[in-house]
């Protein structure tokens, strides 16, 4: 195990792994015990009893938070003709069509989302292992690949997240920032938690969420109680 620093030590002493603390006591135990000098963020983990082996099991959506996540998204748009003036229009950081695919082949990634017009998933989709990897290929269900981009655009500007169960059966998000206080905070934790529950598979069985653990960027954890929040 990775030796921990003086700070998150500290911070650590002050949760109590045997409790299982409500929402409002999670985000602010998770502000108070920030280590950081910067805004942190505040991340949420669950973790779900499904078995992401059966593709009914998959779970992956997106949405707009409705406090956004404090963070500045820089935009990609991959496309092509009247498309490009609808991209930069909406206020698109870069736009392009194959030119800029080349300039990631080459390693520049000076971006946090891509959005895709379908007539240019068949170049995109030759990038897969440089872009999945760092979860930036687009996908239809996150709304990263649609002829609308202009809204897809103002939804990643808005605060858009993406949240994908990964192979250990856990979801992480962002759910905005220690700055953005308890009210705001727990605002956009139960748009993600009705979003989560919403997903549910019928062939799910037992209890959905098993855990839920709150953190601020390099802090530690903190368990939930989710059975008063579902």
């Amino acid at each position: 195990m990775a030796k921990r620093g003086k700070k998150y030590t500290e911070a650590l002493k002050q949760v109590d792994a045997a409790k299982l603390y409500s929402l409002t006591e999670a985000v602010a135990l998770a502000k108070k015990i920030n280590t950081t000098k910067f805004d942190a963020s505040v991340e949420i983990s669950f973790n779900l009893n499904v078995d992401p082996r059966h593709a009914d099991q998959q779970i992956r959506g997106a949405m707009v938070l409705p406090n956004g996540t404090g963070r500045s998204q820089k935009v990609l748009v991959v496309t092509q003709g009247a498309k490009e003036q609808e991209a930069k229009d909406a206020g698109a950081d870069f736009v392009g069509g194959k030119e800029i695919l080349e300039d990631i082949k080459k390693g520049w990634f000076g971006f946090d989302v891509i959005v895709a017009t379908p007539d240019m998933m068949g170049e995109l989709g030759k990038l897969g292992k440089i872009l999945g990897p760092k979860g930036l290929m687009p996908n239809p269900k996150a709304g990263t690949v649609t002829p609308d981009v202009g809204k897809a655009v103002t939804d990643a500007k808005a605060g858009k997240i993406e949240y994908r169960l990964d192979k250990t059966n856990i979801i992480h998000c962002p759910i905005g920032k220690v700055s953005f206080g308890p009210e705001k905070l727990t605002e956009n934790y139960n748009a993600l938690m009705g979003a989560i529950v919403k997903a549910k598979p019928a062939s799910a069985k037992g209890q959905y969420i098993r855990s839920c653990v709150a953190a601020s960027t390099m802090g530690p954890g903190v368990k939930m109680n989710t059975a008063k929040m579902i």
